[in-house]
Protein backbone atom coordinates (compact mmCIF):
# COMPACT_ATOMS: atom_id res chain seq x y z
CA UNK A 1 0.00 0.00 0.00
CA UNK A 2 1.58 3.56 -0.97
CA UNK A 3 1.68 5.84 1.91
CA UNK A 4 0.95 9.20 1.24
CA UNK A 5 2.94 12.65 2.67
CA UNK A 6 1.31 16.90 2.30
CA UNK A 7 3.14 19.50 2.41
CA UNK A 8 1.64 23.07 2.84
CA UNK A 9 3.02 25.76 0.83
CA UNK A 10 2.41 29.78 0.21
CA UNK A 11 2.49 31.15 -3.32
CA UNK A 12 5.56 33.70 -3.64
CA UNK A 13 5.80 33.90 -7.40
CA UNK A 14 3.67 32.92 -10.32
CA UNK A 15 3.62 32.76 -13.72
CA UNK A 16 3.13 31.07 -17.12
CA UNK A 17 5.09 28.44 -16.73
CA UNK A 18 6.46 28.16 -13.57
CA UNK A 19 5.59 28.77 -9.64
CA UNK A 20 7.46 29.69 -6.59
CA UNK A 21 6.26 27.55 -4.07
CA UNK A 22 7.90 28.83 0.24
CA UNK A 23 7.56 26.29 3.09
CA UNK A 24 6.80 26.74 6.47
CA UNK A 25 10.27 27.08 7.12
CA UNK A 26 10.97 29.48 4.70
CA UNK A 27 12.69 26.88 1.87
CA UNK A 28 11.42 27.85 -1.96
CA UNK A 29 10.96 25.43 -4.37
CA UNK A 30 9.83 25.33 -8.07
CA UNK A 31 6.56 23.72 -8.82
CA UNK A 32 5.17 23.87 -12.84
CA UNK A 33 1.95 26.47 -12.24
CA UNK A 34 0.00 23.82 -15.25
CA UNK A 35 -0.25 21.37 -11.91
CA UNK A 36 -1.92 24.18 -9.06
CA UNK A 37 -5.79 23.95 -8.50
CA UNK A 38 -7.38 27.13 -10.96
CA UNK A 39 -7.50 30.46 -9.31
CA UNK A 40 -4.26 30.61 -6.91
CA UNK A 41 -2.42 33.84 -7.26
CA UNK A 42 0.27 35.19 -5.03
CA UNK A 43 -0.32 34.81 -1.08
CA UNK A 44 -2.44 31.50 -2.14
CA UNK A 45 -2.20 28.83 0.18
CA UNK A 46 -1.81 25.05 -1.07
CA UNK A 47 -1.66 21.32 0.46
CA UNK A 48 0.28 19.46 -1.92
CA UNK A 49 0.17 15.36 -1.43
CA UNK A 50 2.65 12.95 -2.77
CA UNK A 51 2.71 9.20 -2.83
CA UNK A 52 4.46 6.59 -4.13
CA UNK A 53 2.87 4.74 -6.48
CA UNK A 54 4.28 1.02 -6.48
CA UNK A 55 2.16 -0.74 -8.45
CA UNK A 56 3.15 1.50 -11.45
CA UNK A 57 6.52 0.93 -10.66
CA UNK A 58 6.16 -2.47 -10.80
CA UNK A 59 4.42 -2.73 -14.05
CA UNK A 60 7.19 -0.31 -15.68
CA UNK A 61 10.28 -2.63 -14.07
CA UNK A 62 8.28 -5.75 -16.06
CA UNK A 63 7.86 -4.00 -19.23
CA UNK A 64 11.55 -3.03 -18.97
CA UNK A 65 12.10 -6.71 -18.37
CA UNK A 66 9.79 -7.66 -21.19
CA UNK A 67 11.84 -5.46 -23.85
CA UNK A 68 15.70 -6.37 -22.80
CA UNK A 69 13.82 -10.36 -23.28
CA UNK A 70 13.16 -9.32 -26.80
CA UNK A 71 16.13 -7.59 -27.46
CA UNK A 72 18.60 -10.57 -26.14
CA UNK A 73 16.19 -13.06 -28.40
CA UNK A 74 16.14 -10.81 -31.60
CA UNK A 75 19.96 -9.94 -31.39
CA UNK A 76 21.57 -11.73 -28.87
CA UNK A 77 20.01 -15.31 -28.85
CA UNK A 78 21.01 -16.13 -32.66
CA UNK A 79 24.74 -15.16 -33.77
CA UNK A 80 25.78 -15.61 -38.09
CA UNK A 81 26.82 -19.05 -38.60
CA UNK A 82 30.49 -19.16 -40.27
CA UNK A 83 29.91 -20.15 -43.78
CA UNK A 84 30.37 -23.60 -45.11
CA UNK A 85 32.27 -23.76 -48.51
CA UNK A 86 32.74 -26.38 -51.04
CA UNK A 87 34.52 -27.45 -54.35
CA UNK A 88 32.58 -26.08 -57.27
CA UNK A 89 34.21 -26.94 -60.93
CA UNK A 90 37.89 -26.89 -61.24
CA UNK A 91 39.97 -26.74 -64.26
CA UNK A 92 43.99 -26.85 -64.68
CA UNK A 93 44.37 -22.72 -64.06
CA UNK A 94 41.15 -21.91 -62.45
CA UNK A 95 38.66 -23.23 -59.52
CA UNK A 96 35.56 -22.47 -58.34
CA UNK A 97 34.58 -21.65 -54.67
CA UNK A 98 30.72 -22.75 -53.55
CA UNK A 99 28.72 -21.72 -50.82
CA UNK A 100 24.99 -21.60 -50.03
CA UNK A 101 23.01 -18.81 -48.65
CA UNK A 102 24.71 -16.57 -45.48
CA UNK A 103 23.07 -17.63 -42.14
CA UNK A 104 23.61 -13.79 -40.92
CA UNK A 105 20.57 -13.81 -38.26
CA UNK A 106 19.86 -10.37 -37.47
CA UNK A 107 23.66 -8.96 -38.40
CA UNK A 108 24.85 -6.80 -41.42
CA UNK A 109 27.10 -8.43 -43.90
CA UNK A 110 30.35 -5.95 -43.70
CA UNK A 111 32.34 -7.70 -46.54
CA UNK A 112 33.62 -11.15 -48.06
CA UNK A 113 37.09 -12.14 -48.37
CA UNK A 114 38.77 -14.82 -50.05
CA UNK A 115 42.07 -16.68 -48.49
CA UNK A 116 44.56 -18.83 -50.50
CA UNK A 117 46.82 -20.93 -48.84
CA UNK A 118 46.39 -18.64 -45.45
CA UNK A 119 46.60 -15.37 -47.50
CA UNK A 120 43.92 -12.82 -47.95
CA UNK A 121 43.00 -11.56 -51.74
CA UNK A 122 43.84 -7.80 -51.14
CA UNK A 123 40.38 -6.51 -52.77
CA UNK A 124 37.10 -7.91 -51.54
CA UNK A 125 35.40 -10.88 -52.71
CA UNK A 126 35.91 -10.77 -56.25
CA UNK A 127 32.72 -11.00 -58.80
CA UNK A 128 29.99 -13.82 -57.57
CA UNK A 129 27.27 -15.04 -59.35
CA UNK A 130 24.15 -16.68 -57.91
CA UNK A 131 24.56 -20.40 -59.25
CA UNK A 132 21.27 -22.55 -59.48
CA UNK A 133 19.52 -23.01 -56.25
CA UNK A 134 20.51 -19.94 -54.61
CA UNK A 135 23.79 -20.78 -54.96
CA UNK A 136 26.72 -18.36 -54.88
CA UNK A 137 30.09 -19.21 -56.12
CA UNK A 138 33.61 -17.28 -56.26
CA UNK A 139 36.25 -18.27 -59.26
CA UNK A 140 39.89 -17.91 -58.07
CA UNK A 141 41.98 -17.93 -61.54
CA UNK A 142 45.75 -17.41 -61.89
CA UNK A 143 46.74 -20.94 -60.47
CA UNK A 144 49.36 -23.51 -61.18
CA UNK A 145 48.74 -26.61 -63.18
CA UNK A 146 48.52 -29.53 -61.12
CA UNK A 147 48.56 -27.89 -58.12
CA UNK A 148 47.44 -28.31 -54.57
CA UNK A 149 45.54 -25.21 -52.57
CA UNK A 150 43.67 -24.32 -49.93
CA UNK A 151 40.56 -21.79 -49.54
CA UNK A 152 38.78 -20.48 -46.83
CA UNK A 153 36.73 -17.15 -46.77
CA UNK A 154 36.46 -14.49 -44.04
CA UNK A 155 33.34 -13.11 -43.73
CA UNK A 156 33.07 -9.78 -42.02
CA UNK A 157 29.97 -8.68 -40.31
CA UNK A 158 28.62 -6.16 -37.16
CA UNK A 159 28.06 -9.26 -34.94
CA UNK A 160 31.55 -10.32 -35.72
CA UNK A 161 34.41 -11.99 -38.34
CA UNK A 162 33.52 -15.58 -38.89
CA UNK A 163 35.96 -18.27 -41.04
CA UNK A 164 34.90 -21.16 -42.86
CA UNK A 165 36.16 -24.36 -43.21
CA UNK A 166 38.86 -24.91 -45.15
CA UNK A 167 38.89 -26.88 -48.84
CA UNK A 168 41.63 -28.16 -50.63
CA UNK A 169 41.48 -27.69 -54.67
CA UNK A 170 43.91 -29.22 -56.74
CA UNK A 171 44.11 -27.96 -60.43
CA UNK A 172 44.13 -30.43 -63.31
CA UNK A 173 46.73 -31.51 -65.25
CA UNK A 174 47.02 -30.59 -68.85
CA UNK A 175 46.02 -34.51 -70.05
CA UNK A 176 43.08 -34.44 -68.02
CA UNK A 177 40.53 -33.04 -69.45
CA UNK A 178 37.23 -33.74 -67.02
CA UNK A 179 37.44 -29.56 -66.39
CA UNK A 180 36.40 -28.49 -69.85
CA UNK A 181 33.10 -27.29 -69.61
CA UNK A 182 31.84 -25.49 -72.94
CA UNK A 183 28.86 -23.47 -73.65
CA UNK A 184 27.61 -23.29 -77.59
CA UNK A 185 27.33 -20.22 -79.16
CA UNK A 186 25.97 -19.96 -82.96
CA UNK A 187 27.38 -22.88 -84.66
CA UNK A 188 26.38 -23.90 -88.51
CA UNK A 189 24.03 -26.21 -87.48
CA UNK A 190 22.64 -28.42 -84.49
CA UNK A 191 24.06 -31.71 -86.05
CA UNK A 192 27.69 -29.83 -85.75
CA UNK A 193 26.77 -29.27 -82.27
CA UNK A 194 25.70 -32.73 -81.20
CA UNK A 195 28.65 -34.67 -82.75
CA UNK A 196 30.68 -32.14 -81.00
CA UNK A 197 29.02 -32.66 -77.88
CA UNK A 198 29.80 -36.55 -78.79
CA UNK A 199 33.10 -35.94 -78.34
CA UNK A 200 33.08 -34.01 -75.31
CA UNK A 201 31.62 -37.04 -73.78
CA UNK A 202 34.33 -38.97 -75.32
CA UNK A 203 37.02 -37.02 -73.84
CA UNK A 204 35.11 -36.94 -70.08
CA UNK A 205 34.12 -33.03 -70.74
CA UNK A 206 31.13 -31.39 -70.10
CA UNK A 207 28.42 -28.45 -71.49
CA UNK A 208 26.28 -26.58 -70.12
CA UNK A 209 23.15 -24.63 -72.08
CA UNK A 210 23.67 -21.11 -70.77
CA UNK A 211 27.04 -19.16 -69.79
CA UNK A 212 28.24 -18.97 -66.42
CA UNK A 213 30.87 -18.82 -64.01
CA UNK A 214 31.83 -22.23 -64.15
CA UNK A 215 32.17 -22.39 -68.01
CA UNK A 216 35.85 -23.31 -69.55
CA UNK A 217 35.13 -21.83 -72.80
CA UNK A 218 32.51 -20.75 -75.28
CA UNK A 219 32.23 -22.78 -78.52
CA UNK A 220 31.09 -20.61 -81.74
CA UNK A 221 31.69 -20.23 -85.42
CA UNK A 222 29.67 -16.31 -85.24
CA UNK A 223 30.47 -13.40 -83.41
CA UNK A 224 26.75 -13.01 -83.10
CA UNK A 225 23.58 -14.24 -80.16
CA UNK A 226 23.11 -13.98 -76.56
CA UNK A 227 25.80 -16.39 -75.38
CA UNK A 228 28.32 -14.68 -77.50
CA UNK A 229 27.86 -11.48 -75.52
CA UNK A 230 28.01 -13.19 -72.77
CA UNK A 231 30.98 -14.79 -72.42
CA UNK A 232 32.28 -11.14 -73.76
CA UNK A 233 31.17 -9.82 -70.63
CA UNK A 234 32.43 -12.58 -68.28
CA UNK A 235 35.53 -12.36 -70.28
CA UNK A 236 35.64 -16.91 -71.14
CA UNK A 237 37.36 -17.95 -74.55
CA UNK A 238 35.57 -17.83 -77.30
CA UNK A 239 37.15 -20.91 -79.65
CA UNK A 240 36.39 -22.14 -82.80
CA UNK A 241 34.48 -25.88 -82.78
CA UNK A 242 37.90 -27.21 -84.44
CA UNK A 243 39.42 -26.34 -80.64
CA UNK A 244 37.27 -29.38 -79.11
CA UNK A 245 38.64 -31.83 -82.05
CA UNK A 246 42.32 -31.00 -81.45
CA UNK A 247 41.66 -31.41 -77.57
CA UNK A 248 40.66 -35.20 -78.29
CA UNK A 249 43.06 -35.36 -80.80
CA UNK A 250 46.20 -34.36 -78.80
CA UNK A 251 44.55 -36.12 -75.93
CA UNK A 252 45.40 -32.61 -73.81
CA UNK A 253 44.23 -29.43 -73.24
CA UNK A 254 44.89 -27.24 -76.15
CA UNK A 255 46.09 -23.31 -75.81
CA UNK A 256 42.51 -21.19 -76.73
CA UNK A 257 44.65 -18.63 -78.07
CA UNK A 258 45.49 -21.24 -81.60
CA UNK A 259 41.76 -21.82 -81.87
CA UNK A 260 40.32 -18.16 -81.09
CA UNK A 261 37.45 -16.79 -83.05
CA UNK A 262 38.92 -13.79 -85.10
Amino acid sequence: MSQTTSAQFTVGKLDAGMALLLTEDYQLIEFPSVLLPRGVVLGSVVNIDVCRDRETEKRQRNDFRDLQDEILKAFGSNTPKPPHIRIGHTTQTWAVIEWDPLDLASAELRSLHLYRDDQRMMQPMPQTLELANSVAAVKSTGLDVDHSYDFKIEMRTSAGTFFSNTITVKTHALDNLSGIRVCFGDCDSQDEIDSLKETLARIGASYTDAVSLDITHLVARYKTGPAYEAALRYNIPIVKPDWILACEANAKLQPAIKFSLE
